[in-house]
């Protein structure tokens, strides 16, 4: 189907955007519930059934009682990333354990129909350089994405050791022998010298607390874990179970957006349950040659990556080598990612800033009209808020879905939600929607660890309990890293460190760090830990130059990033200069301070490795 023509929408005037304001306003207020994130519910006790894993079984094992050099907590990209680079530095004994039945955290668990990466493969997919990959796709789909990390872990010989189907339930320090204590929930009971927590923040998948879930007598999963033996197909489609089947699908982010038009193509009729539209920009997805990402040189993909993310954290560059929807719409990332722009006169900055913001969202809501032929449903699928306050999206079928009669947007806003789910279907104001089957594309509870949500207890010296001691005094770490009175204790992630779109980039960035931390400590025979005073001296430098966009986010659209509309903070939480000048700190450390958190062992026992 060819796009209507609708006129240009054009750069606003100042009545514009006023009247923008006041609609945005308006909508959002229509979406803001007072239970915030209270609205949802996690995936455990009664709703556990949700998060079991439906690929593999796990195998009977009997449990682990053995010392390994490296405990590794999470076996998705992060975790990989950080065996690999330890190996590289020539560490031997490195355990992974990880809740799914093989590698790829994020990766393994979503395999829902339709599923790609947003980022461009070439700079997405890490080491490249080092596999000697070439991603087929622009923006690869989810099942090369999980190979390529089966294909890391195989390269760097990181199965061996490791332990999968297995939750970590605590960590312990012994300052006797001065290692951790790992224990699991299939009673593993091991020591590590380091550990290294690679837990994700897209891992543990969460359900909208709507009454009556419970009471549905239909078929009813979360996407994160597909089940295929009810709907038929793969990941491409070819959902034969599906046939003459009515539908239901929660949620219309990421995930929902992909996953929608696959169900629309093999479903009796899809009802979709939308409480605010997302952005949806152009994919325009494609086959690619080495030739088209400069890929006949060594050092190709580390340059592109390096190239991306100048151009996504606002830095210059000579040129966009990726070219898309993220590259072109960087300035507005700019409440997202805090960046170096702090000079100059903050007011103008910000009128421009408007202005593009408001042109921007003008070009994404003529790309509904264009594309969808219903005027009343296309309305309801215009999103009206600024850019930055929901993750962008991209597609070239969404929209075209909503255009079959076998497809049907029910618009949740004015009800703040579904109001119930009943034995036979889903109630929204007087309607009833019978369902034969319920799906929650309601993604991850993002930024929670296993440690942030107290499923992992992590005790260090003194029996002191990390989460404990964090809610007294608040986050203590030096570069999101490492925290005084847990030795070598490494966490990867993005509190008081540094991120970005491409977040595959920056947990490279940090194996190579821990890797590092690592292997200085056992060069030296120390114990990783930095004092008081490196925490203090880092949280002064986190919060000096904190971004002020507290005021940006209390007035946006309710999501996970604004905590679903409570606002999202101002403190000393992310590296305030962007993830370039970050990882230029970091390689500078190393070279220069690196020493100072190293601590002479007490126990002599073991010696560094060669």
């Amino acid at each position: 189907m060819t796009d209507r023509h609708i006129p240009d929408p054009g750069i606003p005037d100042p009545e514009e955007l006023e009247a923008l304001r006041e609609r945005y306003r308006l909508e959002r207020e229509r979406r803001v519930r007072p239970d915030g994130a209270r609205q949802y519910r996690a995936t455990d006790a009664e709703f556990g059934y949700y998060a079991a894993d439906p690929y593999t079984e796990p195998a009977a094992r009997e449990p682990v009682r053995d010392t390994v050099d490296v405990a590794v907590v999470g076996g998705g990209f992060g975790g990989i990333l950080a065996g690999a680079r330890l190996r590289q530095r020539g560490v031997e004994r490195i355990r992974i354990v990880e809740q799914g039945g093989d590698f790829g955290g994020t990766w393994y668990w979503n395999r829902y129909p339709g599923i790609h990466c947003d980022i461009e493969s070439h700079v997405y997919l890490p080491m490249l350089d080092e596999t000697g990959h070439l991603p087929e796709w622009k923006y690869s789909p989810g099942e090369e994405i999980r190979r390529h990390a089966v294909r890391i872990a195989t390269k760097f010989s990181l199965g061996s050791d490791a332990l999968f189907s297995t939750a970590v339930t605590s960590l312990a320090w012994d300052e006797a022998a001065e290692a951790w204590i790992v224990t699991t929930d299939r009673g593993d009971v091991f020591r590590a010298t380091y550990v290294v927590t690679a837990t994700g923040t897209l891992s543990e998948p969460k359900l909208p607390g709507i009454p009556g879930i419970e009471d549905f007598t239909g078929h009813t999963f979360h996407t994160s874990r597909w089940d295929y033996a009810y709907t038929g197909g793969t990941p491409e489609g070819g959902m034969t179970g599906l046939a003459g089947k009515r539908v239901g699908v929660v949620g219309t982010g990421a995930t929902g957006i992909q996953v929608i038009p696959m169900l629309a193509e093999d479903a009796g009729h899809v009802i979709v349950f939308q409480r605010t539209p997302s952005t949806v920009d152009v994919r325009a997805n494609r086959r690619t040659t080495a030739q088209d990402v400069g890929a006949d040189r060594d050092g190709w993909a580390r340059e592109r990556r390096e190239n991306y993310l100048r151009i996504v954290s606002g830095e210059p560059a000579e040129q966009d080598l990726v070219a898309d929807g993220w590259t072109r719409s960087a300035v507005l990332l700019e409440k997202l990612l805090p960046s170096f722009r702090r000079g100059g006169d903050r007011e103008a900055f910000e009128a421009a800033y408007e202005v593009a913001d408001a042109a921007k969202m003008n070009e994404l809501r003529a790309r509904v009209e264009r594309s969808v032929t219903d005027p009343g449903t296309a309305e309801r699928l215009k999103p009206w808020y600024r850019y930055a306050c929901k993750r962008p999206a991209f597609s070239d079928a969404y929209y075209q879905a909503f255009n079959r009669a076998d497809v049907t947007l029910v618009d949740t806003a004015d009800t703040h939600g579904i109001e119930r789910v009943t034995a036979h279907g889903v109630v929204v104001g007087d309607t009833t929607y019978e369902l034969d089957c319920l799906i929650f594309a309601t993604g991850f509870s993002v930024g929670t660890s296993g440690i942030l949500s107290g499923k992992l207890p992590v005790h260090g010296r003194g029996g002191q309990q990390l989460l404990h001691r964090w809610g007294r005094e608040g986050p203590r770490t030096l570069h999101g890293f490492t925290s005084d009175g847990f030795p070598n204790l490494v966490q990867m992630g993005t509190l008081q460190n540094a991120s970005s779109v491409n977040f595959t980039h920056i947990l490279d960035e940090q194996a190579v760090h821990a890797a590092a931390l690592i292997a200085a400590a056992e060069a030296g025979g120390a114990v990783i830990e930095p004092s008081r005073e490196d925490e203090d001296a880092w949280i002064a430098a986190l919060a000096e130059d904190a971004p002020d966009h507290e005021w940006f986010h209390a007035e946006c659209t309710p999501g996970y990033y604004n905590r679903e509309g409570r606002g999202r903070p101002n403190g000393p939480f992310t590296y305030p200069h962007g993830a370039v000048a970050f990882h230029e700190l970091l390689g500078r450390w190393r070279e220069e301070s690196m020493g100072a958190i190293l601590r002479p062992r007490a126990t002599r026992g073991r010696q560094p490795h060669r």
